[in-house]
Formats: structure tokens, sequence, C-alpha cells
């Protein structure tokens, strides 16, 4: 991790992007692109802010809650800048769960971009987790294995990213309540896959992804 230390002190902007929802059978893919510049004020005080942070995986539903509101109150005293993007369960149909993807990471960046004036594209690096990949004019980017374990800043993307859709998932449930989606948030649980034998698919759920269901 030093390596990864020393390249990020050569620019402005340092970010970490994690993604939700990849494998659910029903739902949005969710990204977050999470900023914060890279200067001894800022470092000093995010050292502070991201103390204890995990992986959303490791956390209960509360602590990522609170965290969550922790992230939001910085964000509103612009210590960091994050933004999510969902992309919906007919575009993953559409395109496929890869571009669906790539493409949500691309709404993310751009909105980044709209938060700060000074965040570019060249003097920013950009972080990621597991197989994921920004667009090809981002040169500063590096995909780190196990980045939301790791990296506290691609922790507290990932972070952001499961309270935002999983809420979303809370809310669908009360339209579709047969489903159980506040529950397992569209992964093919046990609960889910009987749901899906007994009532069939809904408008939510992803075509491409519950083909035995069909």
């Amino acid at each position: 991790m030093g390596g990864i230390i020393k390249t990020m002190a050569k620019h402005r902007f340092i970010l970490g992007i994690d993604e939700v929802g990849r494998g659910p059978l029903a739902g949005p893919i969710t990204i977050c692109a999470v900023a914060t510049m890279v200067n001894s004020k800022y470092e000093a005080r995010n050292s502070k802010l991201f103390r204890g942070i995990k992986d959303s995986k490791a956390l209960s539903v509360k602590k990522r809650e609170e965290w969550f509101k922790v992230l939001r109150r910085h964000s509103r005293e612009n210590r960091l800048f994050y933004a999510t993007s969902s992309v919906s369960h007919s575009v993953i149909d559409k395109i496929g769960i890869a571009r669906a993807t790539h493409l949500a990471i691309r709404r993310s960046l751009r909105k980044i971009a709209l938060l700060d004036s000074r965040f570019l594209i060249h003097n920013s690096r950009i972080l990621l987790d597991g197989g994921l990949r920004a667009p090809q004019e981002y040169k500063n980017q590096q995909t780190i294995i196990g980045g939301d374990r790791r990296m506290p800043i691609i922790a507290a993307a990932s972070i952001m990213a499961k309270v935002t859709r999983d809420r979303r998932m809370v809310r669908l449930a009360k339209v579709y309540p047969k489903y159980g989606f506040d529950i397992h948030k569209g992964y093919g649980t046990r609960a889910h896959e009987k749901a899906l034998r007994k009532y069939g698919l809904c408008d939510i759920h992803r075509r491409s992804f519950c083909g035995k269901f069909i």
C-alpha cells in the first residue's frame, strides 16, 4: 500500500469507487464515488474521519447507517464529496451488467466534477475496488483487489453505495410487497426464489438474470 500512498501525493484529489448490486435478480446496480483533496489539512481531517471505517459488508445495518450519516455530514462541510449513480434493471437487461456498471461509474465521476470545479481528470487519482475500471480517459486510475478492505476511501464509497441501494429496495418493497425486497434487497435468497416460483417476475426483476423463472 505504500506505493499507492506515494502515487496519491502527486494528485490534488483522491477518489474511491465501489459498487453494490451486481449480482441480484432484481433492482438496479449502484455505484458511489467518494472524493477528497490531497493536502495536509484535508489528510489530517480525513485520517480522523475514516478512523475505524470498514467495508460495508463487514458492518451491521445500524453501523452502515451511522457511517452514512457521518459521511453525508462531512460532505455538507465540504470535507469530502460523493456522488452515487444507479442503472436500472431494464438497462441492465438491455446492455448487460458489465456495460451497466461502466455507465454508472462514468455518471458518478461526471457528478463529482459538477460538485467541485477544481476536480479535473489530470489532477485526480482514482482507486477502484475489485474488477472495476473507470473510462479510459481517466488515466490515473488503479483497480485494487480487496480495495474496500485496504483503502478507507473505497470503504466509504462501499457504504454510501450500499445504503443508497438498500434504501431504494426498501421503498420498492412497498410497491411489490410479495417479494420481500426489504429483507433480501433483490438477491437470490431461498425466500426470494420461493416468491418467484409462486408469483412470477415483477416489473423490477432482471429478466436476463432470471432465466429459470421465466
